[in-house]
């Protein structure tokens, strides 16, 4: 068996428990919903041409998760 071609059985199992590890230790983000989006579009003509001016206003929700006991 050649150095470096194949991973012991400890260092795949460490890694594993290691992936979990860190999926337990990192916060959770919070759930984002979007409520309403709205898009408003206007057309004006000015001397250097037409200009567009464009207003959106999205309005989302932050779901936290309940906090552990």
């Amino acid at each position: 068996m050649e150095s470096g071609s194949k991973k012991s059985l400890s260092r795949s199992l460490g890694e594993f428990f290691g992936h979990i590890w860190k999926g337990v230790k990192e916060p959770v983000e919070p759930e984002k919903r979007i409520v309403r989006q709205q898009t408003v579009e206007e057309e004006r003509q000015t001397p250097a041409g037409k200009v567009i001016v464009r207003r959106t206003v999205v309005e989302e929700m932050e779901l936290q998760p309940p906090p552990k006991p």
